[in-house]
């Protein structure tokens, strides 16, 4: 199974009518079961403004947009930031500091106020479906009322205790709007080919920059080059053994509009980084590329949907918040929803500014995951949980990021290893009079079993689309692989099988000394070899080449 597929449930939230500017209709417009299109209205309650306006006063760097139609907030002892205990039974394992409670407490509220009634039952359900599945469930969520776009949704949590939806690699989140040009067909990848964009690094009008560090901007395009390049060398998840990707970068730093649409359309890339200053603009936001030179999203849009860029990230400022007129939020103005909008299959942006430190660590985790050939949603997770980690649950650094995803985009920057393996063929006359040895797994123990390598190749592990599905917890996804590699080309040396383990703990290989544990490596595997995959107590296997 791929990325694709993936269950997915998708909500939206709109306002129902200007005499009820509080009043707002969720409804889930993609789902998994033919059941699970549902629909509920909901109030929108002074706590839940009160606790935004809080949680503003206290996280925001640069001074959020207010929602227009909440009240002014009370003053802060006045705010009981004590989440209700649903169960009965102390809470363990919260946060203690007031700014832990309030994180907490709007995550909570946000996530109480939206998967209400009908709309929880779907998404019960839904998870129910994936976890029968094996996969993750994919949640997209549409914001049809821009004044509520600058919420923090990615902090979502079911209740005290639990993760953050943004945070799981259970629940791949990211937002979404379905006003979009289709996606045209996309080539397959095989690589990462990165366009790194070092814009103008200027601060606002009236933003206190002293402290922050003034970098060479060649120097530091040569530093996050070498961060992106060396991403795949490194084994982010040892829960599995992936073949990385191989990444290629070229910088651009502070180059004209003409200069970047330049090198877009001729470099073939599927990734655009952009680290300088944004400012809001009605057609996407302004992107100081020189000190006299800008581009628009709008006109952004249009190359990259040319060139087939399947991912834009933006570490600059506002990228993911919509540009206001007076106290009136501008409907589709944010450069993610622009991008998304024309096309652009996915678009990273920031809610609000972030630190050089932060940004630098995101980036790097990203890289690397998407080197690992994770879905893009997957990858986002993976590093927001780094900035979780290093930066504390009660700072605003792991809610900075918000990624948006054309609807019809199933997150695969880079395809699968598995998808993308050439397979060695079937015997045949016409393959240089060459053939594969015959061989097959076989169960030591009864009820006897047998699965036969097919195409000289056999994959085994828990997800349904291996050749060998075996149920035990302790068996990855992806375990392992078993493969033939002809090298009857060479002298003395024999054509031989090979297991590549794969997997979170191993396969354990029975040897002249006995068992043996093989973790993230290649071994030649003899005929009449027994196996064990993942526990040294589960049921032996035996490989078995025909003469």
């Amino acid at each position: 199974m791929t990325a694709s597929d993936n269950p997915c449930l998708s909500l939206a939230i709109a306002r129902l009518t200007a005499a009820e500017p509080q009043h707002y209709a969720i409804w889930v417009f993609q789902a998994p079961y033919p059941g699970g299109y549902v629909h509920h209205d909901r109030m929108w309650t002074q706590p839940l403004s009160e606790l935004w306006q809080h949680w503003q006063s206290i996280f925001s760097l640069r001074g959020l947009p207010m929602v227009p139609h909440v009240g002014m907030a009370p003053p802060p002892l006045l705010l009981d930031l004590n989440p209700p205990d649903t169960t009965g039974s102390p809470q363990l394992n919260q946060p203690t500091s007031y700014t832990g409670r309030l994180m907490q407490n709007l995550g909570v509220s946000l996530w109480q106020w939206l998967f209400d009634g009908s709309i929880q039952s779907s998404f019960n359900q839904s998870q129910g479906i994936a976890m029968g599945q094996m996969r993750p469930l994919r949640l997209r969520l549409e914001i049809r009322d821009p004044d509520l776009i600058p919420l923090p949704w990615e902090i979502m949590q079911p209740q005290a205790g639990k993760q953050a939806a943004s945070l799981s690699q259970q629940i791949l989140f990211s937002r979404t709007t379905s006003d979009v040009d289709p996606l045209p067909v996309l080539r397959s990848e095989q690589f990462l080919r990165i366009l790194l964009v070092l814009g103008v690094d200027a601060a606002p009008e009236g933003a206190d920059s002293a402290n922050r560090a003034q970098l060479d901007l060649e120097q530091e395009a040569a530093s996050l080059a070498k961060v992106l390049e060396t991403a795949a060398t490194t084994d982010l998840r040892n829960n599995r053994m992936t073949t990385p990707a191989l990444c290629q970068v070229k910088t651009l730093v502070q180059p004209s509009p003409a200069e970047l649409i330049d090198c877009l359309e001729s470099g073939n890339y599927n990734v655009l980084f952009y680290a300088g200053h944004g400012t809001p603009a009605p057609d996407g936001g302004m992107l100081l590329l020189h000190p006299e030179a800008s581009i628009s999203g709008t006109e952004l849009a249009q190359v990259l949907v040319r060139c087939q860029v399947r991912l834009a990230v933006f570490n600059a400022c506002w990228g993911a918040q919509p540009d206001q007129q007076g106290q009136q939020t501008i409907p589709r103005s944010s450069l993610a929803e622009v991008l998304i909008h024309h096309g652009v299959p996915a678009v990273l942006g920031m809610r609000d500014s972030v630190a050089d430190q932060e940004a630098l660590t995101f980036i790097q985790v990203f890289a690397r995951a998407l080197a690992e050939r994770s879905p893009i949603d997957e990858a986002v997770a993976i590093a927001r949980q780094q900035l979780l980690t290093l930066y504390k649950f009660n700072q605003p650094a792991w809610t900075l990021p918000v990624l948006y995803m054309h609807p019809e985009f199933n997150g695969e920057l880079i395809r699968p290893f598995t998808e993308g393996v050439t397979e060695i063929p079937d015997a045949s006359p016409s393959w240089l009079g060459r053939q594969t040895p015959m061989a097959y797994l076989r169960s030591v123990a009864s009820p006897n079993q047998l699965w036969s390598v097919r195409g000289g190749i056999m994959r085994v592990g828990r997800g349904e689309g291996n050749d060998v599905v075996l149920q035990q917890p302790e068996v990855s996804r992806e375990h392992a692989e078993i493969f033939y590699r002809d090298s009857s080309w060479k002298e003395d040396v024999e054509p031989t099988y090979l297991l590549r383990d794969r997997s979170r703990w191993g396969t354990w290989v029975l040897g002249t000394e006995g068992w043996h544990k093989v973790h993230h490596q290649e071994v030649p595997l003899p005929s009449k070899t027994q196996l064990k995959f993942g526990n040294p107590r589960s049921q032996a296997l035996e490989f078995i080449i025909e003469s």
